[in-house]
């Protein structure tokens, strides 16, 4: 019901910044919060950031500094700024939705650092 397409992954260099975006569609209203994860090596995915219907953001302290969620309510998209990115950064970046108690899950998009 709900359908969500992200942009914006790509190559850089260490030091870097990408801007990832993330456009909802379908049921979009009952959306409860988005944000973004990433998929580490050990196939779990970590949170990034997340920003609720009220605007309270949550980043992890290992990001928090370098990178920023928003979000464009009437385009039912939110954006992840990541600035001074790092090798360790690299990961397939997913976005999430949730409402009603359920998760969605956009297909990724890359981000690579190197060094």
């Amino acid at each position: 019901q709900v359908q969500l397409v992200e942009s914006g992954g790509g190559l850089v260099q260490t030091g870097g910044s990408l801007r990832l975006s993330c456009a909802a569609s379908g049921s979009v209203s009952g959306i409860n919060g988005m944000g973004w994860y990433r998929q580490t090596p050990g196939n779990q995915r970590d949170l990034v950031a997340f920003i609720d219907r009220i605007g309270t953001t949550n980043l992890p302290d290992s990001v928090k500094g370098r990178f920023t969620i928003s979000r464009d309510s009437a385009k039912n998209t939110v954006y992840l700024q990541m600035n001074d990115l790092k090798p360790e950064d690299t990961a397939v970046s997913y976005c999430t939705a949730h409402r009603c108690g359920l998760e969605y899950w956009g297909q990724g998009t890359p981000v690579t650092v190197s060094s």
